[in-house]
């Protein structure tokens, strides 16, 4: 993939959609604050034209268009304004949704289309739009799209929007990949809001007859808004926004056999406002809200800061943040003044590694196996020996027996060798005219013979000749 060059916010031109309420609001705010040109897109007129005023009189450059996400033609039509009037643009921020209070059965298949095509299909056209221009920008861009806590850990009541942010984030990442695939220079960033202090319940169409209210913990708006203007100028991934969503949804992930019955039995009533009196609204479902430039409803109680945001955001600041703490915190631990010494003491004792084991007594051991081993060596080298002295001994008694008893033998059997030999010569001088050959047979013969007479006998020396 072609890596992206995202530009510093005071250099780059930003659409935003939904801009008008809510997070939108707080996003257009902080960004032409922080210097960026914004072109601002939602189906109320009036608001945008409000709000860029607004914002032109800081000495921002701003603009409006009037569009619905859900039309991909209006849609387009706003984006080339933008790039008529800024030059083209280099983050495109999918912002606006609606949301619908009731059961799913409840909710007409009308309104289920409804709120996908503002919700998801508004994600789509404004994904696919945008990804024309930034792929062929220098340096590309950021696409960053605003899912919801709901599309980790759904809920009841709010069923269909649920639906509609799970599939708003399977589309982001699958989008992402084929834009790595294409070596694309463009980031795709999904925002996951928790309970943010918005006109989210108040713009929702409600079937339940009460009134309802986002469960705390809530955040403000800006803590979002600072988190998507973050993802325009930094190539992230995926980030949420509130730690209570995210506690939430980890506990769906991990036991979602004990958090769907807890979630289907206690999520409505956590949801319902007891201090407020319903009344039958205008919702904006099907039209724009004309209520002005609402960007909080104030909550009795409001987070301004989500530590799970920062972090994200900042991994190797708060790494090192946690390592001091923790430094700080066991130096203290250690070095108090009552039981400092002491336990400094014995934690060097503890990680000494002479400590560890008996030195004294293992050095003991290991001389008496030493003691062992060597009075073991020396018992076996005195047994080599008077082996050795004893083998040595029976050889040569051995050999002298045998040289003993073949002087006997030869001695004996000599003799008788010569004797014959003896008669056979006179024989053969008696003979000599009819052949020589056959003394010499004779002679042999005889010879075998006597050797092989003697060789019966049990006592026979030249069994033991031979065996030599």
């Amino acid at each position: 993939m072609t890596k992206a060059t995202l530009k510093p916010l005071n250099q780059q031109s930003i659409v935003i959609t939904g801009a008008t309420s809510g997070i939108g609001l707080s996003v257009a705010r902080r960004a032409a604050g922080a210097g960026a040109c914004v072109f601002l897109i939602a189906r109320g007129e009036s608001d945008l034209k409000s709000l860029t005023e607004e914002l032109q009189a800081t000495g921002a450059r701003a603009a409006f268009a009037v569009a619905d996400v859900a039309d991909h033609d209006a849609l387009a039509e706003a984006a080339d304004k933008c790039v008529r009037l800024f030059g083209g643009f280099d983050t495109w921020i999918n912002n606006a949704g609606v949301s619908i209070y009731g059961t799913i059965r409840e909710t007409t298949l009308e309104d289920q289309r409804r709120l996908f095509e503002t919700n998801y299909w508004g994600v789509v056209n404004g994904s696919l739009i945008a990804s024309r221009h930034l792929r062929d920008r220098p340096g590309g861009g950021a696409i960053v799209n605003v899912g919801s806590i709901l599309s980790d850990a759904p809920m009841p009541i709010q069923g269909v929007y649920s639906a509609s942010k799970h599939a708003v984030k399977g589309f982001t990442n699958a989008l992402r990949m084929e834009l790595m695939r294409d070596q694309a220079p463009v980031t795709v960033s999904l925002v996951k809001p928790g309970a943010i202090d918005s006109p989210y319940s108040k713009h929702a169409r409600n079937l339940t007859g009460q009134a309802m209210q986002n469960p705390q913990p809530v955040y403000a708006t800006h803590v979002v808004a600072d988190t998507i203007l973050y993802c325009a100028s930094h190539p992230i991934r995926e980030i949420t926004v509130g730690g209570g969503g995210r506690l939430i949804a980890s506990f769906y992930a991990s036991l979602p056999g004990l958090a769907e019955p807890l979630f289907a039995r206690f999520a409505p009533s956590l949801m319902r406002d007891r201090r407020s009196a319903w009344q039958p609204d205008a919702d904006g479902l099907y039209d724009p809200t004309d209520d002005g430039l609402d960007e909080e409803v104030y909550y009795p109680m409001v987070r301004q800061f989500s530590a799970l945001a920062e972090v994200r955001k900042h991994p190797g600041v708060t790494a090192g943040v946690v390592a001091i703490l923790a430094g700080v915190g066991l130096a203290t631990l250690l070095l108090n003044q009552r039981t400092g010494p002491t336990r400094l003491e014995g934690l060097r004792g503890r990680i000494h590694p002479r400590q560890w084991v008996d030195t004294s007594g293992l050095r003991g051991r290991f001389e008496d196996l030493t003691e062992t081993v060597r009075h073991g060596l020396n018992e076996a080298g005195e047994r080599a020996t008077d082996f050795g002295d004893e083998a040595r001994h029976r050889s040569r008694r051995l050999l002298h027996d045998t040289r003993h008893s073949s002087r006997r033998a030869l001695k004996k059997h000599g003799k008788k060798a010569r004797h014959y030999a003896h008669e056979a010569g006179d024989y053969a001088r008696d003979h000599a005219k009819e052949g020589g050959a056959l003394l010499a047979l004779v002679t042999i013969a005889a010879a075998i013979g006597a050797a092989a007479m003697d060789a019966r006998r049990p006592d026979s020396k030249l069994r033991s000749v031979g065996r030599f």
